[in-house]
């Protein structure tokens, strides 16, 4: 099941790849009913890429993309 929060994380990467460390930082938690982070991540709903300078950022998969287009979210990249 993919939830607002869940769309909401994939909506964040979506629209600007984020570092991987302040990303995890903000959106993960230590509660077990609310795992945003491991479930888009369990999903397929976003991934893990190495930027120009080898640093990892956190981005939204085709999947995650799609889950925003049947939802009727539309990514806004940055630039």
């Amino acid at each position: 099941m993919t939830t607002a929060l869940i769309l909401d994380l994939v909506q964040w990467v979506a629209d600007a790849p984020r570092p991987y460390g302040p990303a995890q930082e903000a959106w993960r938690t230590s509660c077990p009913r609310l795992t945003i982070w491991e479930d888009a991540v369990d999903g397929g709903l976003i991934g893990f890429r190495k930027d120009g300078d080898g640093e990892v950022e956190v981005v939204a998969t085709q999947r995650g993309l799609a889950a925003l287009a049947e939802a009727g979210r539309v990514a806004q990249p940055a630039g």
